[in-house]
């Protein structure tokens, strides 16, 4: 069987850990005057794919 290919898009949102997958987070990009510092600084945080969207970003890197 052929070697499947990774989406690339997806390579460079996502990276696997032990308890999932890893994403950043939106809304931290512009129009930053507006928002509150404590705000921006949550942003930074990294977040986990929910548990809805884990089976697409599984079949979109399949050796992650």
């Amino acid at each position: 069987m052929p070697k499947l290919k990774s989406n690339r898009g997806a390579a460079k949102r996502f990276s696997r850990t032990g308890g999932g997958f890893k994403r950043s987070q939106a809304f931290r990009r512009h129009i930053l005057t507006k928002k509150t510092t404590s705000r921006k600084r949550q942003l930074r945080a990294a977040a986990t794919v929910h548990a809805t969207n884990v089976a697409s970003v599984k079949q979109m890197l399949p050796y992650a």
